[in-house]
């Protein structure tokens, strides 16, 4: 508590509003790993490669009405949150009727979008409750962006937590209750599961704006007490475009319509670009996903196999990938809005100490990731999924995290400083090369070719994050810091980890998947501890120069 007490404002709000977002994001990360083991002992490998191609359809549509919409809300109110509220409307009416007509849209041209798009027909029945999901994540998106651009991420990070039980909640009961009427389940359970967490995120979210609106203090600096100049009433200085009131204490209708039609233009400048990045980008990974299955039929498996180990891909060995990126993830949510206030006042040093942060914690993530999952990625894929191929995926890829997690926490920054389209060109060339490899690589070195793609593409991609930042921003760059000492501790946490096992009774009763989690904590537990006692003696070491 005294450690936070000794925070500025602004920082003790963001390191708050990441814990949150991380704890948040490994408690539903927790879940989905037993969902998708549910998934995966009922639907198959096939079944999930199926229910994942259906996937760059809700992508696309999530670019085009709501994740653009609440990048450009939560950016847009960090720099004027006296008119949040205004915002916000103006950016749930924006993407609300964007999401109604491509709900729509996904219902009326089903098995159009199956049999021509996605080339997989087996999709058209699933597609309807895809499109009926939109709009619920339209809310849902416009609500956490209203959060975070005042700075609250309470309400997000819960509403993840109660997607994620809602949806489980739902297919298990479905699961029991077909079984129990002898029905067989299907690719269908899982479609029905999305649409269930969607639309619970949006009931929630939307339940936590009615009751418990956000409101943000001015974090940039200390409260000062009311002098002369301080004319304003308590209470009115958040939302200045509230002041027009009825007799009866609401909004006039004049009012309403005057403040979304001076907030519809900024906002729109700020989400049409985001919005035709993210299509372009979208686009290009549906086209991925699309060809995976396709280019590995002409490497000489069947359609049923193509799918299987598409599925074993993104349904098994990716989630564990991604699992530790619950703390990148949430850095970067938060990055943005920070790094865009601090740049409209101008506080350079605050956004080259987010910088150095963001490096320090990406690569010490990254480097810890590569040692778990390289040293026990074959257990985990094996205990948990039953398959081997999940587990040689995962340590192939287990190389992907440091580049994956500086790449998105530095492409968050430079979105905050509004280079959206820097970091546009950027993925564009990453996923053009992957493309690449998936066109051409495939059919002759099959799903090898995706991996080492995979690999390269985002090394490119952060290399070319960090060089774009460097010229904007310039920063140092301290090999030792980032890359040298996680390694040695690395190391070092190895081997105290094997010799403590060693001194450990073996219970070979208790299940490999427990085993290998217990190992997994106490090698990250000594990880962790050699860099916080660094870290101390770091600190202690300055304050006794500082006295000399």
């Amino acid at each position: 508590m005294n450690l936070l007490s000794q925070l500025s404002p602004k920082k003790r709000a963001f390191l708050t509003g990441t814990l949150l977002l991380t704890a948040s994001g490994f408690a539903c990360r927790v879940l989905g790993f037993f969902y998708r083991i549910f998934l995966s002992r009922t639907i198959g490998a096939e079944g999930l490669g199926l229910y994942n191609m259906m996937h760059p359809v809700f992508g696309i549509c999530f670019a085009l009405c709501a994740g653009s919409v609440q990048t450009a809300v939560s950016q847009y109110i960090a720099s004027h949150s006296h008119k949040g509220r205004s915002i916000f409307r103006t950016g749930l009416l924006l993407s609300g009727g964007m999401s109604l007509a491509l709900a729509w849209l996904i219902c009326s041209q089903a098995e159009f979008l199956a049999e021509r798009v996605l080339m997989e027909p087996r999709c058209a029945p699933f597609l309807p409750l895809l499109g009926i999901s939109v709009p619920f994540a339209a809310v849902h998106a416009c609500i956490n962006g209203y959060y975070y651009g005042m700075q609250k991420s309470r309400v997000p990070a819960l509403s993840q937590i109660a997607e994620q039980m809602i949806r489980m909640a739902v297919v298990f009961f479905i699961a029991d209750y077909w079984t129990g009427l002898g029905h067989t389940i299907t690719v269908h359970l899982a479609v029905m599961g999305h649409l269930a967490g969607e639309a619970a995120s949006a009931a929630f979210t939307f339940l936590c704006l009615c009751f418990c609106p956000p409101q943000r203090e001015d974090l940039s600096q200390p409260k000062q007490a009311s002098g002369p100049q301080d004319k304003t009433p308590a209470g009115k200085d958040q939302f200045p475009d509230s002041r027009q009131n009825t007799s009866d204490g609401r909004k006039s209708p004049a009012c309403i319509s005057s403040s979304l039609f001076s907030t519809a233009l900024p906002l729109l400048s700020l989400a049409v670009p985001l919005m035709a990045n993210r299509l372009v980008l979208n686009l290009l990974a549906s086209l991925e996903a699309i060809w995976i299955p396709t280019r590995l039929q002409m490497s000489g498996m069947a359609n049923g196999d193509a799918l299987a180990v598409y599925g074993v891909l993104t349904g098994m060995a990716l989630p564990f990938i991604l699992f530790p990126s619950a703390i990148t993830n949430s850095i970067s949510v938060l990055l943005l809005p920070s790094i865009a206030q601090d740049q409209a006042a101008g506080r350079y040093q605050s956004i080259l100490s987010s910088i150095a942060m963001s490096l320090r914690y990406s690569m010490y993530m990254g480097i810890f990731s590569i040692g778990v999952f390289t040293l026990y990625g074959d257990a985990l894929g094996t205990s948990v999924f039953h398959n081997e191929n999940a587990g040689f995926y995962i340590q192939v890829l287990s190389w992907l995290c440091p580049f994956l997690y500086l790449s998105t926490t530095m492409g968050s920054i430079l979105n905050g400083l509004g280079k959206t389209q820097t970091t546009f060109f950027h993925n564009t060339i990453s996923l053009v090369l992957r493309i690449g490899f998936v066109y051409f690589g495939i059919p002759r070195f099959g799903i090898l070719a995706l991996l080492v793609g995979m690999l390269l593409c985002e090394i490119l991609l952060a290399l070319l994050h960090l060089a774009a930042l460097h010229k904007s921003i310039p920063f140092t760059w301290d090999a030792w810091e980032m890359i040298v000492k996680p390694c040695i501790f690395l190391v070092i946490s190895v081997g105290i980890h094997y010799f403590v096992e060693g001194l450990l009774p073996t219970d070979e009763l208790l299940p490999v998947f427990m085993e290998t989690a217990l190992h997994i904590l106490l090698l990250g537990g000594c990880y962790g501890g050699l860099l916080l006692v660094f870290h101390m003696a770091k600190q202690v070491s300055a304050c006794v120069s500082d006295t000399m």
